[in-house]
């Protein structure tokens, strides 16, 4: 969950913050360039003087010709605003993009060229980081296009990211029952309610008791936005009693915590303890019980997609189709009755 701002810096934009008498910029690690290489970057004492500058920096990348120009922009008004952990790897992208195509116009950018980088970012850094890299690109052409600076995105619908075979680990009852008698009580509670709500890692972990209402769990996902309330059942208001029995501190608002009883999800959406603890976790059930094979954390998700009707898992796992469950999370299929060749005669 982001660090709840100071009283004095809730009315400044985003990143701006006020302090020892004067307004500051905090440059995301991509734009720094944009701001003298600086870290945080004097904007002045006044909040006039700070918007002016502000003004004069954002200017200078408005009317953008070159590739670099956009993706200063781009780095400056559009990645700030997404999720920490998007942010991060956007400006990732961004480095690797700048040296490329920055001296590139940006009306001379065709799809030749991103399927050119894709394939030697694919080779050097793998398929993932190609395809991350390609949605910046056409993101930020997008983007020239709202903002004036040219008709149509070139790239948009004309370049096709790499293919990355899902991942098709479909976790057993019984794989689930053994690692579960090594596991932690809370540990425990985790599994049990990742398997009956089907939540997202950062959604599970972020779960505060004041989620908890008369008619059900209330959920906005971090992913979607989308808002989900989830039915009480015996079997799942169990499962959150035992997560809050086996808290290390009682009287916090989390329903998962660490032993200092702060939320495990960090302001920059990693969540390092808890991963660290779910590999000793698995180191545990691989060399003291049957379990012959790891398994992840997401692969819950995919279990619980996988083990209810396709309808029902679509509307729990918050997605907008079915397609989208059917496509990426249903690691099993249907059970279809055959067709009978005695009933068949019976009618003739």
């Amino acid at each position: 969950m982001p660090k709840p701002r100071n009283p004095e810096n809730k009315a400044l934009p985003s990143r701006w913050r006020y302090r020892h008498g004067a307004y500051y910029y905090r440059a995301p690690s991509g734009s720094r360039h944009v701001w003298d290489g600086k870290t945080e970057f004097r904007l002045g004492r006044t909040l006039h003087e700070a918007y002016r500058v502000w003004a004069e920096r954002v200017e200078a990348h408005s009317d953008a010709r070159s590739m670099a120009q956009l993706l200063d922009r781009y780095a400056l008004e559009v990645v700030p605003a997404k999720a920490p952990k998007t942010q991060e790897s956007n400006l990732i992208s961004i480095r690797r993009l700048r040296p490329v195509f920055g001296d590139m116009p940006i009306n001379a950018i065709r799809p030749r060229h991103a399927y050119q980088y894709r394939d030697k970012v694919t080779r050097k850094h793998g398929a993932a980081s190609a395809n991350r890299d390609l949605e910046v690109l056409s993101h930020s052409l997008s983007k020239a296009v709202e903002w004036g600076l040219m008709d149509r995105n070139p790239v948009k619908g004309q370049v096709r990211k790499n293919s990355i075979p899902r991942r098709e680990r479909y976790v057993e009852d019984w794989e689930i029952n053994e690692a579960c008698m090594v596991a932690s009580p809370m540990l425990r509670a985790y599994i049990v309610l990742k398997l009956l709500t089907g939540l997202r890692r950062a959604d599970l972990l972020r779960l505060k008791t004041s989620d908890l209402d008369e008619d059900g769990i209330h959920i906005t996902t971090s992913k979607t936005g989308m808002r989900l309330v989830i039915a009480w059942t015996e079997e799942l208001a169990k499962a959150v009693e035992g997560a809050i029995a086996a808290r290390p501190k009682d009287i916090v608002p989390w329903v998962f915590c660490t032993r200092a009883g702060d939320c495990y999800v960090k302001e920059d959406g990693s969540a390092n303890a808890f991963d660290s603890l779910w590999q000793r976790f698995m180191a545990r059930a691989i060399s003291k019980t049957t379990l012959a094979e790891r398994f992840q954390e997401k692969d819950l998700r995919k279990k619980t997609a996988s083990d209810m009707d396709i309808q029902e898992a679509q509307k729990l796992l918050g997605h907008a189709s079915a397609r989208t469950t059917s496509r990426h999370y249903r690691l099993i299929g249907d059970i279809v009755e055959p067709h009978s060749l005695i009933s068949r005669n019976r009618r003739r």
